[in-house]
């Protein structure tokens, strides 16, 4: 009788033990690695979480990612934003909280960053308007030279304002932060 115990909690434990290794080897396993940006604007503190995809040679605007539809901001889960205070990004309002963060890109319209009060979503598939807290205009521009890896900073412009800033391929868009 003790010998069956011992085998079965041997049986048990090597079992959690090998979910734990399979788990931890699919998050270093993603095709797209994840990141957290995070810097200080007016006293609080915004962290952007979101999936980092490479452009391996993809098309990336208007083929990968469609023009004028709704885009997760990033790979796998939707990018989140989550801000310790109240902010405004742009023109929108944020209060205290954690948020998704979609892009409308547009080849014809203006951009737009869309804050969803959904945090945790699989990337657009399940995406409600109805969630929507707002959304705010992107400034969309060429940048400097084509980034092969999705980028998403938070660049502090002084002690109360930042931009945050979406670098893809050939394009950068940003919008400020301000609390």
């Amino acid at each position: 009788m003790t010998t069956l115990r011992f085998a079965l909690a041997a049986a048990c434990i090597t079992t959690v033990s090998l979910g734990a290794v399979a788990v931890s080897r699919a998050d270093k396993e993603r095709a797209s690695p994840h990141a957290d940006v995070s810097a200080t604007v007016g006293g609080k503190k915004v962290t952007i979480s979101y999936g980092r995809p490479y452009k391996k040679g993809r098309n990336i605007w208007g083929g990968l990612v469609p023009w004028d539809q709704v885009w997760r901001t990033g790979a796998d889960e939707a990018t989140t934003l989550t801000t310790d205070g109240d902010i405004t990004l742009g023109t929108l309002r944020v209060p205290k909280g954690s948020y998704a963060l979609f892009t409308i890109p547009s080849q014809k319209k203006s951009w737009q960053l869309v804050v969803n009060k959904n945090a945790k979503q699989w990337g657009a598939f399940k995406y409600d308007a109805k969630e929507d807290l707002g959304k705010t205009e992107l400034k969309v521009g060429s940048g400097a030279e084509p980034v092969e890896q999705l980028t998403i900073a938070i660049e502090p412009n002084g002690p109360k304002k930042a931009t945050l800033k979406l670098a893809w391929d050939d394009l950068l868009a940003s919008v400020p932060i301000a609390p």
